[in-house]
């Protein structure tokens, strides 16, 4: 089902790991129709996850930009490595982007905040650190980050601001849609926008403009099929 789903989105499912132990995880979402609010509630089982020593066989020459969703980090320090000795060979214009993502609020993910050239924190991350906003937290976290890097954090309705190695803060407020319908993925979609419009080397204003533009065109209708027809409309 979940391979068929890719298939039919022209999702490239040439790297997947099968995994030969363990159940594929599932997830009924419950959502308000009032508020958009969702209540997600998780079979988790023991799927295991992705090792370094599978992201071995991938081969580095086909990407421009790598993501990593923050999991579990020891594996992915260890991936994270084998594309920065593969950059070492290359011009820097030929170098893959690093991007990392820190959602959860769980003390082993912190470690990936300097290994991104991007790195995206959630608003819960954020507030477990004890800041109350997109901007505080920025300020309060870039010591973390590797010198270059781009911090960014989206703080829902509030919209989202970025910080870069120029120390200029920027903003783009959120742009929601008329009705509330579907939050589900919200976050994933704006971390995609940016990603996007960065690796067509836009501008990081522009990649924060178009991430909350897109995420809040989503938050209209269910799920995810045909959002760029949506987005243009």
């Amino acid at each position: 089902f979940i391979m068929a789903d890719f298939s039919q989105r022209a999702v490239d499912v040439s790297a997947v790991v099968w995994q030969v132990e363990g159940q594929t995880p599932s997830a009924c979402c419950v959502v308000c129709p009032s508020s958009g609010s969702r209540t997600v509630v998780l079979s988790d089982t023991n799927l295991p996850d992705i090792t370094a020593e599978d992201f071995s066989k991938i081969d580095l020459h086909q990407f421009k930009w790598i993501h990593f969703e923050g999991r579990n980090a020891e594996e992915q320090m260890k991936m994270i490595q084998q594309v920065v000795m593969y950059n070492s060979t290359l011009p820097k214009q030929e170098r893959i982007t690093l991007s990392v993502e820190i959602e959860k609020t769980r003390e082993p993910l912190y470690q990936l905040f300097p290994h991104g050239d991007v790195v995206f924190v959630s608003k819960d991350v954020a507030r477990h650190f004890g800041f109350q906003s997109a901007e505080a937290a920025l300020k309060g976290l870039y010591s973390r980050v590797k010198q270059g890097a781009v911090l960014v954090c989206a703080w829902a309705e509030k919209g989202a601001d970025a910080l870069g190695p120029d120390g200029s803060l920027l903003h783009s407020d959120a742009f929601p849609p008329k009705t509330l319908v579907d939050t589900l993925g919200a976050g994933d979609t704006f971390n995609s926008a940016v990603i996007y419009t960065l690796s067509n080397g836009r501008s990081l204003q522009d990649a924060l403009t178009f991430g909350c533009t897109v995420a809040g065109r989503k938050c209209g209708f269910h799920g995810y099929d045909g959002i760029t027809k949506k987005f243009t409309d």
